[in-house]
Formats: structure tokens, sequence, C-alpha cells
């Protein structure tokens, strides 16, 4: 038989029970009814936290249940909890908990640290600190992610039905004084941040115009003395809030402006980032606060305010959580530096056969770069110098090296995943609101495939034809070979995936690959932040070239910023990876599949192995392009897609639509066998 209802409820609830028992009897003698209050409120917020988190809303229900079928104790913790609840300053909770501060990104960083390894003091009458002691562990949130807003008001709504109508009254009113002065604080809080050098940067027009931050504030400070007044003359008519609704939709408009200005031509950073979550929260809490003094029925007030009672717990569980800091302050700029590899992206997808040729030229320049870049890695090495100074040298040969090939233009194959990903990226976007249609990016996928393999294509055969050519020539001028024997072994094992870790180099090469792309994303939107085309064309040093060459020269300087130091670091990290690994202990380092053919086209035409041993080295080469270039893609297409705010979904369908396209035509996947307009077809 089962147990009746209120008999399981009060099993569940006897260990609740007992301590507010005990509370009660520590408190009898003593004349501090805030203080049993408030502990009678943490006992309620262990019982809920104690247990297995996904049975939080059974406690609550069970809580509920006792006390709507034991009216005196509902009474009793009733009128405490209200009576300590007039002496609170809502205040606190409401301009803090779910609302950044404005010492910066790095200046909340370290104030939650301080104030996790040192909790500030805390006081009774303070709203903020009673909820900081309640609420201590990070593992709150999950409990309290099994509490629905129901089970809330259903739990107020019990506890309403115990407290006196004249209490009740007192604590509407109470609620009210303190959002009105909210409300005041924090339209000023926007008001004054249109001054804001960042703001003005971005929307000039900021500095000549009343935005809609001033006329907010304006419209706020009728509204507050009008209601001031009401409440006490409640013979007054409500104000019209029609006004301030239009207001806040055009501040909210303000910052959208401002966020894709900041992602697009005019460049962020982590202040302006910062900033604008800011005021985004603001205007959110003040939407919120405005909607709850607003509502004409007490019901629906009820139930907004209950949503914003969870809303601060959350934030109460997350106030000295750092990552959530980093996360929200590093969105807008990770869109904006995925953006600029996006606008690259597109340069690398070829989709047709001139495009397709037209990258393989380019890659083809490339290769031969390559393999000169690697004959001179493979002379540092033998020099026997120390590993700091070979480290030094190896790392501007590879920067150098790539710096080179970009400014002649060439492409180096593993260079493109970061930025095609991005272009993937924000094809996922474009597609039905964030919901990739299945189709369009499988053509897509399939279009960057093929345009990363002509490129592998490119740079291999010209640096095999290079290093071919070289060693001929070292064997017709001097006689013999360009490497040893030694030399030859060594560079024939070091691409053989199941005689070394050839493959777990090439995967950690991958991610230096996707960290470029960042790279060279991050300098692409620090140039447009700072304005270095405007900068630089009207420094005195360039006054000499005069205007029109000096203008030619800053676009280039600001068009090729981003990649040439994206490039540039990206050699200097594959040139110390091995410094590293021998610093850490550990036997790292990279293979890249451009260097790979080229030490391939040495050892072997150096010591030629065999036809069957040139094939296989060759076909470990490509397989060390295959984890460049996926490892590479696969990161960056994770990060662009999530700094996006979007994500690919039917991924079933997905590799359907690639598998009927690989069916239909298995060579598409490596050259173009149709042109664009019968694809579409």
């Amino acid at each position: 038989m089962a147990k009746h209802p209120s008999a399981s409820s009060e099993a569940m609830c006897k260990p609740l029970l007992k301590k507010l028992q005990k509370i009660q009897a520590e408190h009898e003698d003593a004349d501090n009814p805030e203080q049993q209050a408030l502990d009678s409120f943490i006992a309620l917020i262990d019982y809920l936290r104690k247990g297995k988190a996904a049975a939080a809303g059974e406690r609550m229900t069970a809580l509920t249940h006792y006390l709507q079928q034991n009216p005196e104790l509902n009474a009793s913790l009733s009128e405490q909890l209200h009576q300590y609840f007039l002496g609170l300053n809502i205040y606190p909770v409401l301009v803090n908990l779910g609302i950044m501060a404005r010492r910066g990104m790095l200046g909340e960083m370290a104030t939650r640290l301080y104030d996790r390894l040192i909790p500030p003091p805390h006081t009774d009458n303070s709203s903020l600190d009673v909820l900081a002691r309640a609420f201590y562990w990070r593992s709150d949130a999950k409990w309290l992610g099994n509490i629905t807003p129901q089970h809330w008001l259903r739990l107020y709504s019990v506890l309403a039905q115990g407290a006196s109508a004249e209490t009740l009254e007192q604590v509407r009113s109470h609620i009210r004084n303190e959002t009105l002065y909210v409300l005041e604080m924090l339209s000023i809080w926007l008001a004054a941040e249109e001054l804001e050098p960042e703001l003005m940067r971005v929307d000039r027009k900021l500095i000549d115009i009343d935005s809609p931050f001033i006329a907010l504030q304006r419209e706020m400070h009728l509204f507050i003395e009008h209601e001031g007044k009401r409440l006490e003359d409640t013979s007054l008519e409500p104000f019209d809030v029609a006004h301030l609704w239009v207001m806040l939709a055009q501040c909210q408009e303000q910052v959208d402006r401002i966020r894709r200005r900041g992602r697009g031509s005019s460049g962020s950073s982590m202040a302006m980032a910062h900033l604008l979550e800011r005021l985004e929260q603001t205007i959110q809490r003040l939407e919120v606060l405005l909607g709850l003094m607003a509502e004409p029925s007490k019901f629906t007030a009820l139930r907004r305010g209950v949503m914003l009672w969870q809303e601060l717990l959350h934030s109460a569980v997350m106030k000295n959580s750092m990552l959530e800091v980093w996360r929200r302050s590093t969105a807008l700029v990770s869109r904006s530096i995925t953006q600029n590899s996006s606008d690259h992206g597109e340069h690398y997808i070829a989709r047709d056969k001139s495009s397709y040729f037209a990258l393989f030229r380019s890659a083809a320049g490339a290769g031969i770069i390559i393999a000169l870049m690697a004959l001179m890695k493979i002379h540092i090495e033998s020099l026997g110098l120390a590993r700091l100074s070979t480290t030094v040298l190896v790392s501007l040969n590879y920067g150098l090296g790539f710096v080179l090939v970009h400014l002649c233009k060439f492409t180096i194959a593993t260079k493109q995943p970061a930025v095609t990903a991005a272009s993937f990226a924000a094809e996922v976007e474009r597609n039905d609101r964030g919901r990739a249609v299945a189709r369009k990016l499988a053509v897509l996928l399939i279009d960057v495939n093929r345009s990363q393999w002509a490129a592998v294509w490119g740079n291999i055969s010209t640096a095999l034809l290079t290093s071919a050519l070289l060693c001929f020539g070292v064997w017709w001028y001097l006689h013999e070979p360009l490497l040893s024997v030694a030399a030859a072994e060594y560079q024939m094992l070091a691409i053989r995936p199941f005689e070394s870790m050839a493959l777990l180099y090439a995967a950690i090469a991958g991610v230096w690959l996707f960290c470029s792309g960042l790279i060279a994303g991050f300098f692409d939107n620090r140039a447009d932040y700072v304005e270095l085309r405007a900068r630089l064309y009207h420094h005195r040093a360039l006054s000499w070239l005069g205007p029109e060459r000096r203008e030619r020269f800053t676009n280039y300087v600001h068009e090729n910023y981003g990649s040439v130091m994206g490039n540039f670091l990206f050699g200097v990290l594959l040139g110390s990876t091995s410094y590293i690994g021998y610093l850490l202990g550990y036997p790292l380092d990279i293979r890249h599949v451009a260097f790979s053919s080229a030490n391939l086209g040495y050892a072997s035409f150096s010591e030629w192995p065999s036809l069957w041993g040139f094939l296989q080295g060759l076909f470990f080469v490509l397989l060390i392009g295959f984890v460049n270039l996926w490892v590479s893609f696969s990161i960056a297409l994770q990060v662009a897609v999530r700094a996006r705010g979007t994500k690919i979904q039917k991924f079933r369908a997905l590799f359907k639509c690639i598998w009927q396209n690989m069916r239909e035509n298995p060579l598409h996947f490596f050259f173009p066998t149709v042109s664009e307009r019968g694809k579409d077809k």
C-alpha cells in the first residue's frame, strides 16, 4: 500500500523540522529575531541542497505540502521570513548579480579570485550577503536547475497564506520602493556610458546626437517620480510606460549596432566586449524590473518575480566564477576574429576548374620556397649548435619563410583549414537562423576538402621536384649525395607512422595551424580596432612617399597585417615545439605535409630506397597531410561555430548528403568535374 502524501512529506522534511526546532531553541531566550530568520532561511536551502540533485523538485514539493498541512508552522516560518525581508536592502542584489562591474574583465576576474580565496565580511541586512551565505557551492547550480518556477511559486503561495495581510502589504511596498531606486540608478548608469571612449570610437554619431541612453534616463525619471507619488496616493492613475518600452528597445538596438560594427570593420577588444555585455545586462534588468512595476495583474507580477528570483540565484552561485567572466567577455572578440578569418577563407575555396588550377599554381609556387626552407632547417640542425640557438634559427627560418610565401602571394596547403572553417561556420549561421541546411553544407564541405587537397598536391609536387633538382645539382657539382646515408635514413624514419610518432606530431602541427588562424584573425581585428590604415597614412615618417603611394602602402599593411603576423608566429610555433618538449621532458616535434614531402625528396634522391619505398613514403606524407588538415579544420570549425552562437544540427542528414555525393561522383571530392552552374542544377 502506498504511503499517504502527508506521511511521505513528513518523512522527507524530518531533517529540516529538527533543524528548525534546534534554531528555535537556540534563539528562545535571545532577542534576535533577524538572526533566527536568517538561520531558518539557510536551513531551508540546506534541506533542498542535501540529497540527489535530480530529487530537489521532490524535496521542494514535500516541503510545500508539509507547510500546507501544518498551518501553525507555516504561519511562524512565514512571519519570520517576511519580517526579516522588510529589513533587507534589496538594492545590492538587483544591481550586482547578473550585471558585470565597471572594472573590466581583468579587474572583475581578479576581484572574483580574491573574494574566492578570502571571502568578504557579511552583513545581515544585505540581500547580496544573505544569498552569498546560503549559496556557497558551485554544485548548487545542479539542484537549482531541477527546481522550476512553479515549485517556487507554489512554495511562496503557501508561505503567503501564513502571513497577515498587513505584513504582505508592507513587503509589497518595500519591494516597490527598492525597485524604483534600482530603476533610477540603472538608468543613470546607462546614460553615463554614452561618453565612454570605446563606444564613441565605434559610433561617432554618439558625440553629436541625443542617444537613446539619455532619452531613457529622462523618461525613467518621470516614471519614478510619478510612481513615488502613487505609493502615497493610490488614487493616482498608473504611469503610461509605452514610451519607456520604446526607449528600452532603442537602447538595445544601439548596443546591437555597436556590436555589429565591432564584429566588422571597427574591430573589437576585451574592454569593449566587457562594456557591451554590461550594457546589455543592464538593459535586460531594466526590462525585467519595469515589467514587474507596470504589471497590473498581481499573479503575473508574482510569476515574473519568481523568474527573476531564479535568475538571481543562478547569478549568486556563479558570482565568483572567473570562467563565466572570461566566456562572456571573449564572445565578441572571438566573433570578430573568426569573422576576419571567414573573410579570408572565401579566397581558399575552389568551386570550379579555373579557381582549382589557380589554387594549385599558387600552392606550387609555395612548394619551391618550402623545399628551400626544409634544406635550410636540415643544415641548421647539422651545425651542432646549442638547443636554444638551434631553436631560434629554425623558428626564424620557418617564420620568415612563411612570410615570404605570403608576400609572393603563394599558398601553403595547411594554412587553409583555419580560414575555410570560419567560412563554413558563416554558412551554418546564414542557413535557417543557425540550423544548417544539410545539402548546402555538404556541397561546401566537399568544396573545402577539394580545395585543401589541391593546395596539398601543389605543395608536394614542386617540393619534390625542387628537392630532386637540388640533389641532382649537388651530385653533378660535388659528386656526392646531398644527404649522408644516416641523414637520409633519419628523414625516412621521421615520416613513418608505425615506427615513429609521425601522426601525433602531425596532430601537434594541426593545432599550431589552428592557432595561426586565430593569431591572424586577432591581428586583423587589432588593425581595425586601432585604425592602423589611418595611423600609418598620417604618420610623419611616411610623408615623403606622396599621397598615392602612401595610400597604397598603408592599405597593403592594413590588409596584410594579420596574415604576416599569423605566418611569422606560426613559424615560431613550429620551430619551438621540440624545444618546449625538451624543457618539459617530452619527445615533442611537428610533422608538416609540405616539409615532409621535401624531406622525402632529399632522402630519396640522395639515397634511392626503391620505387616501392618512395611510393610508401609518399603515402605516409599524404597521411601526415590528412592529419594536419582535419585536426586544424575540426578545431577551427568548432571555435568558429561557437563564436557565432550557432551549431550544426542534423549531422546524420549532412553525412547522408556527403555519402550520396561520393557515390554519384567520387572524383568530385578531389577534382572539380562539373562547373559551378552544373553543380547548382
